[in-house]
């Protein structure tokens, strides 16, 4: 049976905040490879994007010192929020901001969303550490919050952003020393190359998450 009117929207929605997260994802990247504030690139694109995408973007920034304090707690001992993947730092920024802002979208969403990027753009072992870091950060920033149950299988991703995620500890995953964007924020090869979510997805890799059309490389 096809879906209906109602499951068609809903598709699409859960489509274009994804599509959303993603831009922001992209904001952040090049901020931070550039070094320079979400707003200087926001006044270099030629088309505003979507609203989510900017307010995401734009929440990071204005609440990095906090999001980042808690981060930092919840890698350590054994990692440094300056050393992770510039990828994997923007995803638990991002989740970060709606945990401890975005009190109206659910903490499984929000989890939930920042695993699929991670598992698009990030490497082998970064689902995994977001999962964990960010199930910890939501036990802190939304204390009595519904517990987190099993995360998606990698050959089974949600069509939509329902699906709430598993909690692990953070000090059991790890972040793969060889992630394809270097610790200093620069992409030595001119991209970042994603892994497949799953068998069904294309054999080839996505693009950087760093897009082409608006940025000449770090500043």
């Amino acid at each position: 049976m096809s879906p209906g009117p109602v499951g068609d929207l809903e598709s699409t929605e859960a489509e274009s905040r994804r599509a959303a997260r993603e831009r922001a994802l992209e904001l952040l990247y090049e901020a931070e490879a550039k070094g320079v504030g979400v707003d200087a690139i926001l006044d270099g694109l030629p088309l505003p994007p979507d609203a989510l995408a900017v307010e995401l973007a734009r929440g990071v920034d204005a609440h990095r010192a906090r999001i980042d304090e808690a981060l930092s707690r919840l890698v350590a001992p054994k990692w440094s929020l300056a050393r992770l993947a510039t990828v994997d730092r923007a995803i638990l920024r991002m989740a970060g901001y709606e945990l401890y802002e975005a009190a109206d979208r659910s903490q499984a969403l929000v989890i939930n969303e920042a695993v699929l990027l991670a598992r698009r753009f990030g490497t082998d072992d970064s689902p995994r550490f977001v999962n964990g870091v960010l199930s910890s950060l939501a036990a802190e920033a939304r204390p009595g919050g519904a517990p987190p149950v099993a995360a998606p299988a990698d050959d089974d991703v949600p069509s939509d952003s329902s699906s709430p995620v598993a909690e692990h500890d953070v000090d059991e995953v790890r972040p793969a020393p060889s992630s394809p964007v270097a610790e200093d924020g620069v992409d030595r090869a001119g991209s970042v190359e994603a892994v497949p979510a799953s068998e069904d997805e294309p054999a080839e890799r996505r693009a950087s998450p760093l897009a082409e059309d608006e940025a000449d490389g770090p500043g």
